[in-house]
């Protein structure tokens, strides 16, 4: 029996773990697969995967065309290595999840798939190796899959899905914009085609048709304007009508259309995966509590002690002080028991972050009490504290601001920096003075923390350029440049008080989880087109040092680039002849600028075909994934103007505030820490064990900077659902259409 009791509570606390990271796995339940689900999702695990899966990726630095040569033997070991942790990764998947939807879950066969397209490659191009047949290792272009397909990688995927449920609309527009292309192509054709102009080069303006429509393809990007409309122009002002005309319609109305349908599609799309989310966070916690309920009276429960044990399962990490706060909470008229409608709660209960405050005497105060205590020390303290002392340093900073700007060797400049130094010190000193030093230095300090480092090695580097210049005759740049950056960090000090900049700074401090999804979105396109760049283009451009004699170096090593653009812009050093190059080029040609010079470039010295290539990533790279990072960013700041506390935060704060315990969030706003508090791990456990209690301790919930737009979106839509719903079943909610509002048989009254 005990060992059932036990069994059902570590399945429980499963469920509620998945419930507060939003895992989405469908596992088994028996004991075996469980404990084998617990493993599946422990820390490292998660990062041995991870390691793995940069490891296979960073292989494309070590093989051939390599910027680091290694073996071939070394490499293909540790490829094979690789392999076999990922079929062990999805092996251990295979374990815990449900044989059916194992199977049917187009992930893990895309992972099967690219193992043995990838072992299959290998094999063959070993083989053809031993022979010095030359082949190509086609099979790298898989090894994103990895990153793409694991379950570790959800918001790529999501990402990924997003894209995939746009296409349709962008389609169709870009259909249209095409159409409109092709129109105006054909126009310019027929207006210069035969007036017998010529290019800056003295090439023949607008006589081919294909030529035509990709340099007003290249116009939409306003990469080649106005050099391309010149001729014309310099024919005749009234054509520059039709460019005006041009640049209206495809630059400025289907570029911002692109950007309309993508962000629109992207937000619809983007909240049905998320109140997919929210439909199985709720299911999972009604399956927590289905395990552990006993029935009271008329209804069912949770007792307090299956509670805490599930907390400290679920959660070992949080302090006695914490889950005691948690529980007052959850069994707010300290009945012994927790209903249905306070237990689905715990997810987000335990994703909310309080901090656990102790109130400390500052160490002077219990070393010298007469002195720390005097009117003289009272008033020093009560000056830093106040807002004015803020606003001296941020006026101190600014004036520093510009003397950095002037030239450093003017004497006078170079001694002010003394005194700008000299300032810091004494405020961070008064600082310590004034607030309790561990507090001061807590791991939420950051600004605390970022002055304290910058103030003392400018401080360092400033003595050490200092000494060396007065005793030796040697003057390190390599110094100086460390000085220079260190002033110019001082200045970030002064965002975080202003208002409206911790607005911003608050919304990218959100957004930085979702750039590191788009980070990997932008790895997984980057890594396939360097790929099959250094396929097509490898050793077609060389880069040679300015004195080299070697024929054709002004020509990039290749006769075909003679008098060419990308010859005299030398831009030689851009190539796909390694890894590395490739990824440069790339995120050159993200960046737009001169982006049809490369490709003019690499099309002269292979085929003019060549230029699909620079297209297509232009395509995807630019006009979908980069705007559908804008589109994240829209909807980010949205979200962020529009925040307003959960019901589940406003119950906490409550009970804090009930409990005499509460700290207001601004208290402990910018510099203006409580004096004398420290974050700390206590027993708040009262004699009876159930009630806090308030001497020495309080609480605060932590600064809305540390909520994730995901979270807020999502916080939106289990407000749609009824607490005490049972709600549909998994395989319900796993097979909901992408499409689907709400599943067909849950009525709620304010869906939307």
């Amino acid at each position: 029996m005990a060992e059932g009791a036990s069994q059902d509570l570590l399945l429980a606390a499963a469920f509620v773990s998945d419930a507060q990271y939003n895992r989405n796995i469908p596992f088994r339940t028996s004991p075996e697969a469980v404990r084998l689900y617990y493993l599946y999702n422990h820390w490292i695990m998660r990062t041995v995967t991870y390691f793995f899966i940069f490891l296979n990726l960073s292989l494309a630095v070590f093989e051939e065309p390599a910027v680091y040569p290694l073996p071939f033997l070394v490499t293909s070991l540790i490829e094979v290595l690789c392999l076999l942790v990922f079929f062990g990764r999805l092996t251990h998947f295979a374990k815990v999840t449900l044989r059916n939807v194992f199977w049917k879950d187009t992930k893990n066969i895309c992972i099967m798939v690219a193992i043995l397209l990838s072992l299959t490659d290998l094999a063959i191009y070993g083989v053809l190796r031993m022979y010095n047949m030359r082949s190509i290792r086609w099979s790298r272009i898989v090894r994103p899959i990895f990153l793409i397909n694991f379950a570790e990688s959800r918001q790529i995927r999501r990402a990924f899905r997003s894209i995939r449920n746009t296409l349709p609309e962008i389609t169709y527009v870009f259909l249209l914009f095409m159409f409109s292309l092709l129109m105006f192509s054909l126009m310019a054709l027929k207006l210069f085609g035969e007036r017998n102009l010529q290019t800056a080069e003295g090439l023949p303006y607008f006589k081919n048709y294909l030529e035509i429509v990709f340099d007003l393809y290249v116009l939409v990007t306003t990469a080649n304007s106005p050099d391309v409309m010149m001729p014309a122009f310099d024919f005749s002002s009234w054509y520059a009508l039709f460019f005006i005309a041009f640049v209206i319609v495809n630059t400025y109305i289907f570029m911002s259309l692109f950007l309309a349908v993508v962000y629109n599609n992207y937000k619809k799309h983007l909240k049905n995966e998320i109140r997919k989310l929210a439909y199985m966070k709720h299911r999972k916690m009604i399956e927590a509590f289905n395990l552990l309920k006993e029935e009271e009276g008329a209804q069912f429960v949770v007792r307090e002690a299956r509670w805490k044990q599930l907390v400290k399962l679920v959660a070992p990490d949080i302090s006695n002080s914490h889950r005691e706060l948690l529980l007052c909470i959850s069994d707010n008229e300290q009945k012994g028991f927790i209903d249905k409608k306070s237990f689905v709660q715990l997810a987000d209960l335990l994703n909310i972050q309080v901090i656990t405050l102790k109130i400390r005497s500052h160490p002077l105060g219990q070393w010298m009490p007469r002195v720390y205590k005097s009117a003289v020390s009272r008033f020093l303290r009560s000056m830093v504290r106040h807002r004015g002392f803020v606003w001296t340093y941020d006026v101190i900073i600014l004036i520093n601001a510009i003397f950095i700007a002037l030239d450093e060797e003017t004497p006078y400049i170079s001694y002010a920096e003394w005194v700008f130094l000299a300032l810091y010190i004494i405020e961070i000193l008064l600082k310590v003075y004034t607030y309790e030093p561990r507090a001061f230095f807590g791991k939420n300090q950051f600004w605390n923390w970022f002055d304290t480092l910058i103030i003392f090695a400018a401080l360092t580097a400033t003595v050490l350029n200092t000494t060396l210049k007065s005793t030796t005759k040697y003057n390190s740049q390599q110094i100086l440049d460390i000085v220079f950056i260190l002033r110019v960090l001082r200045l970030i000090r002064i965002v975080d008080s202003i208002q409206r900049f911790r607005v911003i700074m608050n919304t990218l401090i959100n957004i930085v989880p979702t750039m590191l999804t788009f980070g990997g979105l932008t790895l997984v396109v980057y890594c396939v087109f360097a790929i099959i760049g250094m396929e097509l283009f490898h050793g077609k451009i060389q880069f040679f040092p300015a004195s080299s004699n070697v024929p054709y170096a002004l020509e990039c090593g290749n006769p075909a680039l003679k008098d060419s653009l990308f010859a005299r812009g030398k831009y030689c050093k851009n190539n796909f002849n390694n890894f590395a190059s490739s990824f440069i080029v790339l995120m050159e040609l993200t960046v737009v600028n001169q982006w049809h010079v490369f490709a003019n470039g690499f099309a002269n010295v292979t085929v003019q075909p060549a230029k699909l290539y620079f297209i297509a990533f232009h395509i995807v790279m630019v006009i979908i994934i980069v705007n559908i990072f804008v589109s994240f960013i829209l909807e980010a700041f949205f979200v962020e103007y529009s925040l307003e506390k959960s019901e589940v935060e406003t119950a906490i704060e409550q009970k804090i505030q009930e409990l005499g315990m509460g700290v207001q969030e601004d208290e402990l706003q910018h510099e203006q820490l409580l004096d004398n508090m420290e974050s700390a791990e206590h027993d708040l456990e009262g004699e009876g064990g159930t009630k806090p209690q308030s001497k020495g301790l309080v609480f605060k919930i932590a600064s809305k900077r540390y909520r994730t737009v995901d979270a807020l979106l999502q916080r939106m839509f289990e407000a749609e659902i009824p607490l005490e719903d049972e709600g549909p079943s998994f395989e319900e909610i796993l097979n909901l259409s992408p499409t689907a509002a709400v599943p067909s048989n849950l009525t709620l009254e304010n869906t939307a």
